[in-house]
């Protein structure tokens, strides 16, 4: 085994690690099915899923069921959640519609774009490295369940609540984000469609307010849904208020905006109006 291969291996076990811990930290105090935490049970759907889809992914080397796995696995796990959770409350209902509303609108657009585009070339030198290749899929488990961890702690928690403020100010926040989110999107894929943009960057709309209005409207959603989740988490569940720390650290520090601002510098860098963009438009949270 080479030792990029045998790195990759290590990270394998290390992201299972990780799982395996948050998955004992958010059971606490929650549902189980036959001795199985409800809870610890979603975090392990979630690896199995991007597993059995990462067989045919390298057989086939192709990345294009990625994203819209992804989203399958938040929808699965919000049903089996949902089922076998037990004195299920308005709040869980909430929080399981809202959750499952986001990932179809996500992995519609997702599924749609990579459709058009043809291949994600993020993944060109990932996709023959067996381990490499394999820690991608596990590590959109771990996003799958980080991501959603406030909604799945508050829905398989035994603790039960009556809907409050806190219901209502974290739906209207997602409800806020969502929109912001969707319109974003559809701005840039308007934009995108139309022949007389070749070759351009959007600096219009929400993309005059923000260079990345559609991962600020993302990072809103995921804090209104850990709002609603709020009230009923208790002693290690805490830990699910990783999830819009997570998602806020993921899009601007990791995957997100670092990626796309070092490709929009190498294929407009040095231009006027790009560069006059850059320095009036803030890079995430919108100028009024």
């Amino acid at each position: 085994m080479k030792e990029a291969e045998r790195k990759s291996l290590v990270v394998f076990i290390i992201l299972i690690v990780i799982g395996a811990l948050f998955a004992l930290a958010g059971s606490q105090n929650g549902s189980s099915v036959a001795g199985i935490p409800v809870f610890a049970l979603l975090v392990g759907l979630a690896f199995v899923i991007q597993w059995l889809v990462f067989i045919p992914a390298y057989k086939f080397q192709t990345e294009k069921f990625f994203d819209i796995t992804g989203s399958i696995t938040y929808i699965t796990l919000v049903v089996i959640a949902i089922l076998l959770s037990s004195n299920l409350d308005t709040r869980s209902i909430l929080l399981a519609v809202l959750v499952t509303i986001w990932a179809l609108r996500l992995g519609t657009f997702l599924f749609t774009r990579i459709q058009k585009a043809g291949k994600d070339d993020r993944f060109d030198e990932i996709k023959p490295l067996f381990f490499r290749f394999l820690n991608v899929w596990t590590i959109q488990a771990l996003w799958v369940t980080f991501t959603a961890s406030a909604a799945f702690v508050a829905i398989t928690t035994s603790t039960r609540k009556e809907m409050d403020c806190y219901s209502v100010i974290g739906a209207l926040i997602w409800l806020f984000g969502f929109i912001f989110e969707v319109a974003a999107d559809a701005q840039k894929s308007r934009f995108n469609a139309d022949p007389a943009n070749k070759g351009k960057f959007i600096q219009t709309g929400l993309w005059s307010r923000s260079r990345h209005p559609n991962y600020f409207g993302e990072i809103v959603l995921w804090v209104g849904i850990a709002i609603i989740a709020l009230p009923v988490l208790q002693g290690w569940q805490w830990v699910a208020m990783i999830s819009p720390i997570f998602v806020t650290l993921l899009l601007t520090r990791v995957s997100g905006i670092p990626l796309l601002e070092k490709k929009a510098d190498k294929k407009w860098g040095g231009q006027e109006d790009y560069e006059a963009y850059k320095k009036k438009t803030p890079v995430l949270i919108p100028k009024l």
